[in-house]
């Protein structure tokens, strides 16, 4: 599959200047010109992928190989031996990223067809940084059972299964049910691939200022799907302790409002029992970790350990202006790339899917997430600086140092 930044049908679908109208030009005349000269639209104009033969098919030669008769050859050898279809089909280098719309980016529940910029999005990010190819389905159901039966019935064609943009509780669920299903990794990118990036970035912060991992207190705001996997990875990496924050304080075991989700999550974080809101727990903490979006007041930030770290990921609206995180932390990340040590997670699962892919893996461990985030860190090495704890998405040592790294651990 060809993912290009380009839009390949364009020369035909487009006038000299990109300003053909909209298929459907239901709008006002000022709003067809609005899509026509915005770049985002113009970029997105016939979608951005296409399907690209990787074989010639010039001659009825060519075609009676690539098609029958040379291809019933192929089909019965499969048959015979079904491992063979990691060898003689795309299989085994390629993705189906699976969405059903309802937590889409900032946007939320949007639904399927406007989930497909998204999907097209990761698509291209798989095959540009990962040397992955990747399929965008979004599907038309909502239902638990519905999205797991259909994913099932479409595992035979994929390598490996990447969800996206599901919402929680109901993400959690869906995975879980997949991996027991499925002998292909199944991969939820919004929990998995946001963990292994924070901790790559909050191993080499520790780094940076003589800690460790279990040196450090974190509070994190958000318990949604982002914010419960990063508490779980980051107990599993030997983090000191972690408390996670919701609307309404912190998930503790004294609450009687808790989702089974959140229950775990009482039981396995917050060690140091603490309760009450997110400003509160912030008070004397080591580590901020923002996947909720909202506004942290400044004197709770102010109100943390020396050399801390703030780490405010939403988009496009940090939970900590950067200005005022640098006042008083000691390393400051966002999830934007306009300013320094962006958390993002193309920095993790192109490699982490194409180290898996590589082994034929029948699932991702915990060791190989850990791995993909020391590799990750590493990269860094000795360039390490307040503004540079995680390297560049356009690093070109990033998805090869993580494939290696997932590979092996695969293989252990």
């Amino acid at each position: 599959m060809a993912a290009e930044i380009f839009n390949p049908r364009s020369d035909s679908s487009t006038g000299p200047e990109g300003d053909a109208e909209p298929a459907s030009s239901g709008g006002s005349a000022e709003s067809v010109d609005s899509l026509s000269f915005d770049p985002a639209f113009a970029l997105h104009r016939g979608g951005k992928m296409a399907v690209q033969a990787t074989v010639p098919v010039r001659d009825k030669d060519d075609l009676s190989l690539a098609y029958t008769p040379g291809v019933a050859k192929v089909c019965s050898a499969i048959a015979e031996q079904p491992e063979l279809v990691h060898d003689y089909t795309w299989k085994s280098s390629v993705v189906a990223v699976v969405t059903d719309g309802t937590a889409v980016l900032g946007l939320g529940d949007i639904g399927p067809e406007a989930s497909l910029p998204v999907m097209e999005g990761k698509a291209i990010l798989f095959k540009q940084f990962g040397g992955v190819d990747a399929v965008p389905i979004a599907l038309s159901c909502t239902d638990v059972d519905e999205i797991v039966e259909t994913v099932v019935r479409l595992a035979p064609s994929f390598g490996g299964v990447n969800l996206e943009d599901i919402s929680a509780p109901r993400c959690f669920e869906i995975e879980r049910r997949l991996q027991e299903r499925l002998d292909i990794p199944v991969f939820h990118d919004d929990q998995h691939g946001t963990a292994v990036v924070t901790l790559a970035a909050l191993r080499n912060a520790a780094r940076l200022t003589g800690r460790t991992l279990g040196d450090l207190r974190a509070v994190i705001s958000g318990a949604g799907a982002a914010g419960v996997a990063i508490a779980k990875f980051l107990l599993e990496a030997g983090i000191g302790d972690v408390a996670v924050a919701d609307r309404k304080g912190v998930v503790s075991e004294d609450r009687d409002d808790l989702t089974p989700v959140k229950r775990e999550l009482a039981e396995l974080t917050n060690k140091a029992g603490l309760s009450g809101s997110l400003e509160a727990a912030l008070a004397g903490a080591d580590v901020f970790i923002g996947v909720s979006g909202g506004t942290v007041p400044e004197p709770a930030v102010a109100s943390m350990a020396e050399g801390a770290f703030v780490f405010a990921m939403a988009n496009p609206n940090p939970e900590v202006h950067p200005d005022v995180a640098h006042k008083y932390a000691a390393v400051v990340a966002t999830g934007r790339s306009d300013y320094p040590n962006q958390i993002n997670n193309v920095l993790a699962f192109p490699g982490i899917f194409a180290g898996a892919l590589q082994v034929r893996a029948s699932r991702i461990t915990e060791g190989m997430k850990i791995a993909a985030a020391d590799a990750l860190a590493a990269v860094v090495g000795d360039d390490l600086a307040a503004d540079y704890v995680i390297p560049s998405p356009f690093d070109e040592r990033v998805a090869p140092a993580v494939t290696a790294a997932v590979a092996a651990a695969a293989r252990a």
